[in-house]
């Protein structure tokens, strides 16, 4: 099974161990401290979960946090969309190297800037809730823009 982990910071697991070979941890650094609690397994059937917290033990031990599964489709399908990006990333990425070094992902002819694109998502939807009152007009063209990405 192959494991991708999107970190932020401080990441202790060594990648490419016996008991890591499958598991592959990346980091996107830019102007974006904030960064998505999403968890996706998959055995048979997909199941997207959304967390208040880092794993850590500060979090884990000594506060009330919160994970949820996401049940509604069209949800899911935004937060796979939202992973595959920022898997696909390679303007802002690193990954982890057995040597505990993160290494820059190389970039290819087509850059995948992550956290540009979400801002441009999220602007267009802002801008268009801005100027429409109408909600249902507004969802559907927020949904639009979404596909479009």
């Amino acid at each position: 099974v192959q494991i991708d982990l999107i970190i932020r910071g401080i990441c202790c697991l060594k990648p490419d161990e016996e008991y890591s070979k499958n598991i592959r941890v990346r980091s996107i650094i830019g102007k974006y401290l904030e960064h998505a609690r999403v968890f996706y397994f998959k055995h048979s059937e997909p199941n997207y979960f959304i967390s208040s917290a880092d794993w850590m033990p500060r979090n884990l031990e000594r506060r009330l946090e919160l994970m949820t599964p996401i049940y509604d489709e069209r949800s899911k399908a935004k937060l796979a969309q939202f992973l595959r990006l920022q898997l696909s990333d390679n303007v802002l990425a690193y990954e982890l190297k057995n040597n505990g070094e993160y290494e820059k992902i190389p970039s290819s002819e087509k850059t995948i800037d992550s956290q540009q694109t979400l801002e441009e998502y999220v602007s267009k939807i802002y801008k268009t809730l801005k100027k429409d009152t109408d909600q249902s007009r507004a969802t559907h063209l927020a949904s639009k823009l979404f596909k479009e990405n």
